[in-house]
């Protein structure tokens, strides 16, 4: 049975002058219209193509590639609202709605969200929401701290950003441990950094491991012999300063630090931080 909203490997049933009809499985005859059908295609060949409905609401297929599927998040761009919501560019034809009780904030002509389609219920029609929180678990049993993931940044609160793990939960990098640029939207490698009692995931973008500490160390040592012996870089310093001093984040530097002056190598004051001599 052809899945609507995905990617299909469908077989040629029959060979028209306006296309190929594909069988979609249980007796269903999907349409492949004659601008996406591939050359050479002949009856008998299995192609891959992705399902959904048309304007007319009839299920069709094309060989085109859609930017998101049927339960998986994508950033979308906003090309038009009306009154029955706003529409994305999904790289298809017709595009894909967002109903305003879908929306998380009102969406707005030019502007990318993170969203997730999905297939709605009641009418079995192709749709998408930016209420992550409606499709996806803020908790799982099945990682591992120091476990690497796939993210992808999808909001953003005083606390820090909110990212989608694996494409199927939700967790958190905190601001301390931010420690270069990240917009909405964006994909990128990261790890679980600690599970919670509740099985909340903080995530983090770099693994702080005892060896990079050390490095850390090292590196910071030099920074503040070159300085003269003292440095106002502390703890408390902006995230992007001892970003683009260390490439760290501020959370590693304050570990960094910790390990430090504990083997009574520096002195932490408030204003500074200063060699033991």
């Amino acid at each position: 049975m052809a899945e609507l909203g995905k990617l299909n490997t469908l077989t040629v049933l029959k060979k028209l002058d306006f296309g190929l009809y594909l069988d979609g499985g249980d007796g269903e005859e999907i349409l492949l219209p004659r601008r996406y059908v591939p050359e050479g295609c002949s009856v008998g060949d299995a192609i891959e193509v992705f399902v959904y409905l048309d304007s007319e609401d009839m299920v069709i297929a094309t060989t085109e590639t859609a930017k998101a599927e049927v339960g998986e998040c994508a950033y979308l761009k906003v090309v038009e609202v009306n009154r029955i919501g706003a529409f994305l560019d999904w790289g298809l034809p017709k595009d894909l709605l967002v109903p305003y009780g879908e929306q998380q904030v009102p969406m707005q002509v030019g502007q990318s969200y993170v969203v997730y389609p999905y297939i709605d219920p009641a009418s079995q029609r192709i749709a998408a929401s930016s209420k992550l929180d409606k499709f996806l678990a803020d908790t799982s049993p099945y990682y591992k701290e120091q476990q690497k993931v796939d993210l992808m940044i999808c909001g953003r609160t005083d606390l820090g950003y909110k990212a989608v793990v694996d494409g199927a939960t939700i967790g958190l990098i905190f601001n301390s441990d931010v420690f270069k640029p990240i917009r909405i939207g964006q994909k990128m490698k990261g790890y679980i950094k600690h599970i919670r009692a509740d099985k909340k995931l903080d995530l983090c973008l770099q693994l702080v491991t005892r060896e990079a500490l050390d490095d850390l160390s090292e590196k910071i040592l030099a920074f503040i012999k070159a300085e003269g012996g003292r440095t106002t870089m502390t703890e408390k310093s902006p995230a992007d300063v001892i970003s683009k001093q260390f490439g760290v984040s501020k959370s590693s530097y304050k570990k960094a630090l910790g390990k430090l002056y504990k083997k009574r190598l520096i002195l932490i004051e408030k204003t500074h931080i200063e060699l033991v001599k």
